[in-house]
């Protein structure tokens, strides 16, 4: 049954409870709903993914499906259980009985961060558990799980969701709060969420709960959230679209003073602008553009390629996505860009 309580967090209020209701992940729907009914259950799954994908929301539902009662099932974070000692007491713990269920189910999250000793003391018991024990195991790093664990583990990997698909979600969870967003809203929403069901809905609250009335502006989403607002962005494209240097480093200084993550401004640059030329050079696209970015934007893209803009082009977008890779290595926020801008426009051979 969905929790009603206003006071409770959205993405836990509009958790999926059934697979019917598991979005974007239809995949490991397909696998694990129909060998579960085929009565095909493995003792050991490992979910792995991006955060904020569905891979506690996933385990929750196997435990369901298998008729596992709340008494039955443990779930155990591993970034603050991480040691051998931990892991010893599940070791004790399965030998017992479940209370009411066929079976015992462990959901252990963020297991990347377990010990060595801890990973040592599990292998046995994943090795070979229990009749009546399951674990599923849940980790952003799956690179950093040992091969033996993985060896005796069926592995599923989640795909973060499309912004298309955030945007839904964002959308028919608004309207059964009872608001309304602009046109755009959505979709600024699930850009800012980088493909993370929970952070989509993390930030939708955060809105709603400034919010003066039922309606949701994207004016009110720039405020809270601190994302650059649609002008800032289009100024960028149209020093490139003009070959205008100047305006370009006047945007981003903008947004520096203005105190906006420069990872999201470079992103909302770069899907701005992959619109632009998919409208460019695929115009028989428009339709499905339509549906995903707002009119106010569509009809600036359309302007923006009408000249055929030199800039705007597969070059800059490959070396903005470049910028947007490197912020993670750079000292200065707004570097990686600057340096972007200077390339896209050739200025330094301009100025020999």
């Amino acid at each position: 049954m969905k929790e009603k309580d206003s006071n409770i967090a959205l993405y836990r209020k509009y958790r999926p409870e059934t697979w019917g209701e598991v979005i974007g992940q239809d995949h490991i729907v397909r696998a694990i709903s129909g060998s579960l009914k085929a009565g095909k259950v493995a003792h050991a799954y490992l979910l792995c993914g991006p955060r904020g994908t569905g891979k506690t929301t996933i385990a929750r539902i196997i435990a369901r499906e298998l008729g596992t009662s709340v008494n039955d099932i443990y779930e155990m974070d591993a970034a603050s259980n991480r040691g051998i000692d931990d892991i010893r007491e599940i070791n004790e713990n399965i030998r017992t009985l479940p209370f009411d269920s066929k079976y015992k189910i462990y959901i252990l999250d963020e297991v990347h961060m377990f010990t060595k000793e801890a990973w040592n003391a599990l292998l046995k018991t994943i090795e070979e558990p229990p009749e009546h024990v399951i674990f599923i195991l849940a980790t952003t790093e799956l690179e950093k799980i040992p091969e033996t664990i993985i060896s005796r583990c069926q592995s599923f990997t989640f795909k973060k969701p499309n912004d298309a698909i955030l945007s839904q979600v964002v959308t028919n969870v608004a309207k059964k709060e009872g608001y309304k967003l602009e046109e755009g809203g959505a979709e600024l929403i699930a850009l800012l969420a980088d493909g993370a069901f929970r952070d989509a809905l993390g930030t939708l609250q955060k809105v709603i709960s400034f919010s003066k009335d039922k309606v949701i502006y994207i004016a009110e989403i720039e405020e809270i959230t601190g994302a650059p607002n649609t002008k800032l962005v289009d100024n960028f494209l149209d020093a490139l679209a003009t070959n205008d240097i100047e305006k370009g480093f006047s945007s981003i200084e903008k947004a520096v003073s203005q105190n906006i993550d420069m990872g999201v401004y470079i992103k909302m640059i770069l899907y701005k602008l992959r619109y632009a030329l998919m409208l460019r050079y695929v115009p028989n696209m428009k339709k499905s553009i339509e549906n995903a970015i707002n009119e106010r934007d569509l009809e600036y893209l359309i302007k923006l390629i009408s000249t055929k803009p030199e800039y705007i082009s597969s070059s800059t977008l490959s070396i903005l996505l470049e910028a947007y890779q490197s912020l993670r290595n750079t000292v200065i926020s707004e570097l990686p860009l600057e340096l972007a801008l200077i390339k896209i426009l050739n200025a330094e051979n301009k100025n020999k």
